[in-house]
């Protein structure tokens, strides 16, 4: 174990420095704010995501921006998408070019070790989520960013989503009173169909790391750790492309009158992804493809329904700037390296919990 790192049982309040700013809540979509500082950047691994890492990066004044891939088809792609831009086949010689700025998007069991070899040879990291595989290397992570004076950040674009902006808003606000149950439910058989380098029929729980964004968004819904997790799995046959499980049910218990339940499959398409809130004065039924909110509320027995743009351009353009912004000393982290070691917990929790088929109590480290 880490010497920055102790145990702690029970649910507990995510200490302020975890929990992330406030995004600006507008809409619309302005010029980005330009860094006073040009910097490297380079994106390690140009799969579907880190192709969109780079096409949405490149459009940046202030951002040289250049590609690491191993893979020639991946390769081929990116050059088609972003001609002219510089591609390194390995990271050794990705970081010999030693840039400012490092975005991780590759297979999970990657993060880790790429991560610390990039702050190691100084430069800054925004990881795509999951920060990793494991705890340990969750910690091992958050010592060498503060050793190394490095910003470690974690790809939780989610955050900077309009809908579940509002739908935090909304929680905070005390419209639908103290929350009792939250569900969150995501199916996305294109996710096993966009993976160039198929890890998930091999990696197991690949379902639940993968979509870190949903335990991630309960602790940043609720600023609440749970006190115990239940999961059970299933892995349906008779399809093209598979994992081990490929549906999930977990179930978050608190030490208050707190229930929250995620659904997680490989099989559903069109892709689904919603979320439902239930207040003791009300509710809230998100669809997040769509940018539809129903607001539920008891004592006037009335619903009325919100809607808001989605463009998932957007969301990483804003989490791009949260990031840039971060280095410039302009704001906090919006997704920390501490913030999102819960979530690698939470999987390690929730995998004893299917392989021993029983509820594990709950102990969270202290970075």
């Amino acid at each position: 174990m880490s010497r920055s790192c102790k145990l702690r049982s029970t649910s507990m309040a995510i200490p302020p420095d975890h929990v992330p700013r406030k995004p600006d809540l507008g809409l619309g979509a302005p010029s980005p704010r330009v860094s006073p500082v040009s910097r490297r950047l380079v994106v390690l691994g140009l799969g579907s995501i880190g192709r969109r890492h780079a096409r949405l990066l490149t459009e940046r004044s202030d951002l040289q921006v250049e590609g690491c891939e191993c893979a020639a088809g991946a390769q081929v792609k990116a050059r088609a998408e972003m001609p002219g831009m510089v591609i390194h086949p390995n990271m050794e010689a990705a970081l010999a070019a030693r840039p400012d700025v490092v975005v991780i998007a590759t297979p999970h069991d990657l993060h880790a070790a790429q991560s610390l070899a990039a702050m190691r040879a100084g430069s800054h990291v925004l990881c795509e989520k999951p920060l990793c595989v494991d705890p340990n290397q969750a910690a091992q992570m958050i010592a060498c960013a503060r050793d190394m004076n490095r910003h470690l950040g974690v790809g939780f674009q989610l955050h900077f989503h309009p809908g579940i902006m509002r739908l935090r808003e909304l929680i905070r606000q005390g419209a639908i009173g103290e929350v009792v149950h939250v569900h969150g439910r995501i199916g996305s058989f294109i996710t096993l169909r966009n993976s160039a380098s198929r890890y998930q029929q091999t990696m197991k729980g690949a379902l639940l790391l993968d979509y870190a964004h949903q335990p991630d968004l309960i602790f940043w819904l609720l600023g609440l750790l749970p006190a115990g997790v239940t999961l059970t799995g299933l892995e349906a046959p008779n399809l093209p492309l598979s994992s081990n499980p490929n549906v999930m049910a977990l179930s978050l218990d608190y030490d208050r009158p707190l229930l929250a339940t995620v659904h997680l499959n490989y099989l559903q398409m069109p892709q689904r992804h919603e979320w439902e809130i239930v207040g003791d004065r009300g509710w809230i039924v998100m669809d997040a493809d769509r940018g539809t909110l129903r607001i539920g509320r008891r004592d006037s027995e009335s619903e009325s329904t919100e809607t808001v743009a989605v463009d998932r351009d957007l969301t990483y353009r804003r989490e791009h700037q949260a990031f840039i912004d971060c280095l410039d000393g302009l704001s906090g982290p919006e997704s920390s390296g501490e913030a999102a070691a819960r979530s690698v917990e939470l999987f390690t929790m929730a995998m004893q919990s299917w392989d021993e088929q029983r509820r594990i109590p709950c102990k969270w480290r202290v970075y």
